[in-house]
Formats: C-alpha cells, structure tokens, sequence
C-alpha cells in the first residue's frame, strides 16, 4: 500500500489535484507484492512561465523508484510520470527474473529452446563500447566548468584543489552549473 507525501511549490494542492495523483500512482500497486507499504513523495512546482514540474520518487527496500516531467498541463505531466515509473517497474522485474532464471539454470533452457535473438527489446543490455583513463588535474571548481565547457561535454571529473577529493560538475537542463563532492 501506498501513502502519499503531496508537496506543492507556487501551488495549492486543491482536493482535486490531490486525489487525481493518488488515482494515477496508485495504479503501479499492481506491480507489487502484497504487504508493501512505501511512501510515494510527489512534489508539484509551478514556474513563471505557467510551466509545471512533477516528480515522484517511491523509495522500496531493493530499488527506489523516481522520475520527473515538465509539461504546460500538470495532469499530462502526472500521466506521462506513471508511464515512466511503470516502465521502471517493469525493466527492474525483467532483470530480477533473469538473474534468477540464470541462477537456477533455467535461463540455459530457454536460450537453447528459444534462441538467444527473441528478446523483443525487453532485455536491455548494459555495454561498455569505450572506456577511457585520465588523469585527476588537481583545480578549483571553475576551472572544472571552464574544462568542460571546453571539451564540449555535460560533465567533468576533477580533483579539488582544497579538499583533495574527486568531485563532478555538470551542466542542468536550466543552463547552469551543479556539483558532486564525494567524501
């Protein structure tokens, strides 16, 4: 069972909203083992330019769910964030079922009876198609997004010049900057 945590930013969470989230979220209940209890934290914000923002995250014991979506329409947004998680569930079921199968020597059986090219898309297999090695310049956080800015990428590993620690920044959707720091 699902308990809600609705939050509103710029935006009252009318009765409406409320229970039109609930009725939307509540549906990937049906992915799940009886006697799950877990919070689904639903935060709504408007912007200035009417644009909306709604993000769900649905922590459980072996995964946490989360998406995001802007859209004009807040109801669309919360219609196109159930996809997303549905999605999620399903991928993350996939990949359970198959580890198990392989464990137990199923996953042997049907790749033989089957064939191994019927996946139809539904496995999705993680390659690492290029790896790369490079050395931590020591340097201060904006010679880190000047770096990137100058290779042209989202992100860039650097070693703080205070801290000693690796950190990242990367580039937002809203144009601006963000930083990891790792202990």
């Amino acid at each position: 069972m699902l308990n809600f945590n609705i939050r509103g930013e710029n935006i009252e969470v009318t009765p409406a909203i409320r229970d039109y989230v609930i009725n939307k979220v509540q549906k990937v209940e049906r992915y799940f083992n009886e006697g799950v209890n877990a919070n689904a934290n639903v935060n709504l914000k408007v912007y200035n330019d009417k644009k909306t923002k709604v993000e769900i995250t649905i922590p459980l014991k072996n995964l946490t769910l989360r998406a995001e979506e802007r859209h004009d329409d807040m109801y669309a947004a919360i219609d196109l964030i159930v996809d997303k998680l549905e999605r999620q569930i399903r991928k993350h079921k996939t990949k359970v079922n198959r580890k198990f199968r392989e464990r137990e020597g199923v996953g042997v059986y049907f790749a033989n009876e089957l064939g191994s090219n019927n996946n139809n898309g539904a496995d999705e297999e993680f390659e690492i198609v290029r790896t790369k090695q490079f050395d931590l310049k020591p340097m201060d956080q904006e010679e880190a997004i000047l770096q990137m800015n100058l290779l042209g990428h989202d992100f860039y590993v650097f070693t703080d010049a205070e801290s000693n620690s690796t950190n990242i920044v990367y580039k937002r959707k809203d144009g601006k900057y963000g930083l990891i720091e790792t202990n």
